[in-house]
């Protein structure tokens, strides 16, 4: 039986089939170049997820649709990838193939949008070209004819518009602007 001497003067010697790459190979100096090119091989490209977030933190928007990133790769991979981010922290899912900016909340220690909703409402309608407007309320308030202030969760919107766009519960409110 043929042995493979290992480095080292009191390392024991391994017959050649216990290890593969030298069995299949029969050369120690064959076998290490043929290592070398697997660990080339994985370090071609950047896994999608990294470079999505590198994309990320390239833009300086709030809001991310998933179509931003789809010259990266399929449908599916890019909402997978996504999804990994908004699971690590650094996204937040605020509507059906859109996310936001995430940072943790120095009072509940969660995960929230870094913008607040209203602002965030208000990026993603222009994103998708849906023109807003100020809401019943808030022109009400501008006009004098109330005294409470309005906050800015009710969005009036031209034309129709039917997502919800929120999270963890609290969502925006869209109203249809008037034609005045």
């Amino acid at each position: 039986m043929v042995r493979w001497e290992p480095s080292g003067a009191d390392a024991p010697p391994l017959p050649i089939d216990a290890h593969p790459v030298v069995s299949y190979f029969c050369s120690c100096q064959v076998s290490v170049v043929f290592l070398q090119g697997l660990t080339a091989m994985k370090a071609g490209r950047a896994p999608l997820e990294r470079r999505i977030a590198a994309r990320i933190a390239r833009r300086k928007a709030n809001v991310f649709l998933r179509g931003d990133f789809s010259d990266l790769g399929g449908y599916d991979q890019v909402g997978r990838g996504l999804r990994h981010l908004a699971a690590k922290g650094r996204l937040v899912r605020i509507g059906y193939g859109v996310y936001a900016r995430a940072v943790v909340s120095l009072l509940s220690g969660k995960t929230v949008p870094a913008k607040p909703l209203p602002a965030l409402a208000v990026e993603v309608l222009s994103r998708l070209d849906v023109e807003t407007a100020p809401s019943s309320f808030a022109r009400d308030y501008s006009a004098g004819a109330t005294t409470q202030v309005p906050t800015g969760r009710v969005i009036a919107v031209k034309g129709r518009f039917s997502r919800k766009i929120g999270y963890d519960g609290k969502y925006a409110v869209f109203e249809r602007a008037s034609r005045s």
